[in-house]
């Protein structure tokens, strides 16, 4: 079934995508410090989420949202796929599946947009890898946008509940596993990885608005004390 103003979405955003992520178009996907800023935020993620790491019920869904939605994880291959193998997802996905794709998509695209405005600011000063709060504050700051900063720990709840929505019709669970083989023939094998793993990791939370609103509360006060200045801006709120 076509869904035409989805479908315009979904093109837009692997287009914007690509052009964040082209070394060409952006020389600073090739520098080092890019890459040094990307962990340096894995390793702040994995801190602040290490409550829900260590809980067993929300355990899955955190290691979801570190490594393909929210983390330093490449999801170039996937979205590679996904426009590929567009006119085949319209016929062979449900809406709602669709739809987190679109939304991790924007997330994937906007916080790499943010990651290079970042990079930008520290190679003003610096190329030395080493990244220091206070160098990572400054940054921060001076890459600015706090609205579309906003927008991004917003799209955090979004695609949860998307997902969430999704585990609620048990019949789209028993279609992702009947759809392995086919996927991977059609070249969907990416895209059906991405959505089984964030189909169980939210089945398994069993409602997931408390862990979502937490996640995204905890990283818009982080966003907050960053632009304020804070001295502290990773602490528990």
């Amino acid at each position: 079934m076509s869904h035409p103003v989805l479908d315009r979405r979904l093109i837009n955003l692997l287009a914007a995508n690509r052009r964040y992520r082209d070394p060409v178009l952006e020389p600073l996907n090739r520098h080092p410090v890019l890459l040094a800023l990307q962990r340096f935020q894995a390793k702040r993620l994995r801190a602040s989420f290490a409550d829900f790491l260590a809980s067993p019920r929300e355990r899955q869904a955190a290691e979801f949202f570190l490594s393909d939605l929210y983390g330093d994880f490449d999801v170039s291959v996937r979205d590679q796929n996904i426009e590929r193998v567009l006119p085949i997802m319209r016929r062979v996905l449900p809406e709602k599946l669709l739809a987190a794709a679109a939304d991790a998509i924007e997330l994937s695209a906007l916080s790499h947009a943010f990651d290079l405005r970042v990079t930008k600011q520290l190679v003003k000063h610096s190329d030395s890898e080493v990244i220091e709060l206070f160098r990572y504050a400054q940054a921060y700051r001076a890459a600015g946008l706090p609205r579309l900063r906003s927008h991004q720990v917003g799209l955090i709840t979004r695609v949860g509940e998307s997902l969430d929505r999704t585990v609620s019709k048990p019949l789209i669970g028993h279609l992702l596993r009947m759809s392995r083989i086919p996927a991977r023939a059609a070249g969907l094998s990416e895209l059906q990885s991405f959505l089984e793993r964030g189909f169980e990791a939210f089945r398994a939370l069993g409602g997931s608005g408390p862990f979502v609103n937490e996640i995204a509360a905890r990283e818009l006060s982080v966003s907050e004390k960053l632009f304020a200045g804070d001295p502290d801006p990773f602490r528990a709120r």
